[in-house]
């Protein structure tokens, strides 16, 4: 049978306790101008930071799917997924950023940020890069 759109997000246990980076780039979005009617396509480019629960790949798939006849504004079409994100998943932190295609002679991005209240990132840590054409050894 088919699979078909759905506006369920479907989540799994997280399988570790650490902060850990998922990030999806998601190529295929697509939803109808409320004005014209005429369809508009993005990248969606999702980073999270799960806290008990991760988003279930199929199930954001279909999700996604499910905006391709909906006339709605690039605002508020990623604030609507990113809270419907917030709300199914509950992670420690998410980012959403939505980059539409050009329209009109303008491209627009809209990013959306979550970050659960009292959660703070570990420090970043960074590391030296290694470059095999510079190294010192022989």
């Amino acid at each position: 049978m088919p699979s078909k759109p759905s506006k369920k997000l479907e989540t799994f246990p997280n399988p570790a306790t650490r902060d850990f980076h998922i990030h999806m780039e998601i190529p295929e979005f697509t939803c109808l101008c409320p004005k014209t009617g005429q369809p508009d396509f993005a990248t969606l480019i999702l980073d999270y930071i799960p806290d008990k629960k991760c988003v279930e790949l199929k199930s954001l798939k279909l999700y996604i799917w499910s905006y391709r006849d909906e006339g709605t504004f690039h605002e508020a079409v990623t604030n609507r997924i990113a809270d419907d994100l917030v709300s199914a998943v509950k992670p420690r932190y998410l980012r959403l950023t939505a980059r539409f295609y050009v329209r009109g002679g303008i491209f627009t991005t809209v990013v959306v940020d979550y970050r659960k209240p009292g959660w703070e990132p570990s420090p970043a840590v960074e590391l030296a890069r290694f470059d095999s054409q510079h190294s010192t050894r022989e």
